[in-house]
């Protein structure tokens, strides 16, 4: 085959990404590239072969055969099945006719027999998905859970504003906003590795009813699981002449899930480096550029590639949903779309790899989180306000409390001095919080971090949990 510079390539997969993530698409290559398709199809029908000739062959020669025939795929070259297929017009025939010319002539009836070209595609996707998601995938999701946990446990009692619709609203921690991102990616990844675990192959023929297996061995059901066994893969439940297509629809689903969960924590990150806020920072060597013409500028590109990433691929789930519906038993309209799927998984991990550099490296300004804690003055006890006022048996806390933080935007004042003037307010809240945070309204309203609920805690059980939980999916995973 022609040799092409990487920048002749059309997709930017292939040559920027391929140059950023070089060990990570050397992995994905593996699993994901037309070459490893063409590999997974052969050892997928290599072990056909050999099930078949220990089925089929004449007895006293079923060890010696099978023996010769084992290793075959190794040896098929992708250049030569292409250029079979420049004649045959058709990519498994192109497949067969290469490997029987590799196996001695005695094995060569046994090669493919009885199987639909679906039986080798879908069973050999099926592989290729398990296989990258469970030793690419997996592993680097793995190191991104852990990255958020190490965040989350040294942040966990680091005071800062918490923000809802873009506004100031009441005090968290910035362990406990990153442990949310912990439980929600750790949540996906367990469903990815469930999912991956359950995708499956066939042997049932044309249509999916056994026909041309009935006519080899009385028990083709037998047969299809046996062959498949010998790959680790189980069988669709009821197939047509393609394996069912939920089973790899539920994986491609879930990573998307998983996509959205980390976009939305490389937004979060993007926001928090905004010059007015300017609570955490991306790193930034000496030698990297942030503008063509504004020296100063250090943009959080990392976090918005994440998301560009997310952007591009997401919306390929549509794809996805469409590639379920096939004619009768089976059509050829996902034939185009299903290589693409390689193209997403591919995007998928890039934008992982790229968090993992994020939030492995991000810088966190726990000065600048205090200060705009500070300025985001005492309206953030607003809240505590109300609940105590309300708790203590004043009905109508809540337009109290409004009513005295309009004052405090019209008079530029404090909310606790508008608060004073209220005594019987005033003398409710105090008793409330020495009875349920252990100071009086003084204290209470000098010191924002005296608020922040069970933040703090919260985000240790959570990096505590999914700490365990990765430890043990990493052993899985090596095992």
């Amino acid at each position: 085959m022609e040799s092409r510079s990487i920048f002749a390539n059309l997709s930017p997969l292939d040559h920027r990404y391929s140059i950023c993530e070089p060990e990570l698409f050397e992995k994905l290559s593996a699993y994901l590239s037309e070459e490893a398709v063409i590999r997974s199809c052969a050892r997928v029908e290599e072990a056909l072969l050999v099930v078949l000739i220990r089925r089929l062959a004449p007895a006293d020669r079923r060890d010696g055969l099978a023996a010769a025939v084992t290793g075959v795929a190794e040896s098929v070259n992708p250049g030569e099945v292409y250029a079979e297929e420049a004649k045959t017009r058709h990519n498994v025939r192109a497949l067969v006719n290469v490997l029987k010319r590799k196996v001695p002539p005695e094995a060569g009836p046994y090669v493919h027999l009885g199987a639909t070209s679906a039986d080798i595609l879908d069973t050999a996707a099926s592989l290729r998905y398990r296989e990258a998601t469970r030793r690419v995938l997996l592993p680097l999701l793995v190191d991104l859970e852990e990255a958020l946990v190490r965040l989350a446990q040294a942040e966990a009692d680091t005071p800062q504003i918490g923000r809802t619709h873009g506004q100031h609203a009441i005090p968290i921690t910035f362990g406990f906003a990153m442990a949310g991102y912990t439980s929600r990616l750790g949540k996906c990844i367990l469903r990815i590795r469930d999912r991956a675990a359950d995708l499956r192959g066939k042997l049932s023929g044309a249509v999916g009813s056994y026909n041309a297996g009935s006519l080899l061995v009385p028990d083709p059901e037998t047969l299809e699981q046996e062959f498949l066994a010998g790959l680790g893969l189980r069988p669709s439940d009821t197939s047509t002449q393609l394996v069912e297509p939920e089973h790899l629809l539920g994986l491609l689903l879930e990573i998307n899930t998983c996509f959205g969960v980390i976009a939305n924590l490389a937004d979060d990150l993007r926001q928090l480096q905004r010059s007015e806020i300017a609570e955490v920072r991306e790193e930034f060597s000496e030698t990297q550029v942030g503008s063509s013409t504004m020296p100063q500028k250090r943009n959080p590109w990392n976090a918005e590639h994440v998301k560009s990433l997310w952007k591009a691929f997401a919306p390929r789930v549509v794809t996805f949903f469409m590639d379920q519906v096939s004619e009768h038993q089976r059509d050829l309209t996902n034939s185009a779309s299903g290589r693409f799927v390689a193209d997403y998984l591919a995007g998928f991990a890039c934008a992982v790899a790229r968090a993992v550099s994020v939030i492995g490296s991000l810088a966190v300004d726990r000065a600048a989180m205090a200060g705009n804690l500070r300025r985001a003055g005492d309206l953030a006890f607003a809240e505590a306000v109300y609940v105590l006022a309300a708790r203590g048996g004043i009905s109508d806390a809540h337009e109290r409390v409004r009513q005295a933080t309009l004052r405090v935007e019209r008079e530029g004042r404090p909310l606790r001095e508008v608060l004073a003037e209220d005594a019987a307010l005033w003398k409710t809240l105090d008793e409330g919080l020495r009875r349920s945070v252990g100071c009086d309204a003084a204290a209470f309203f000098s010191d924002p971090a005296r608020y922040t609920g069970r933040a703090a805690s919260r985000a240790r059980d959570a990096a505590d949990r999914w700490k365990a939980a990765m430890a043990g999916l990493r052993k899985e995973l090596e095992s």
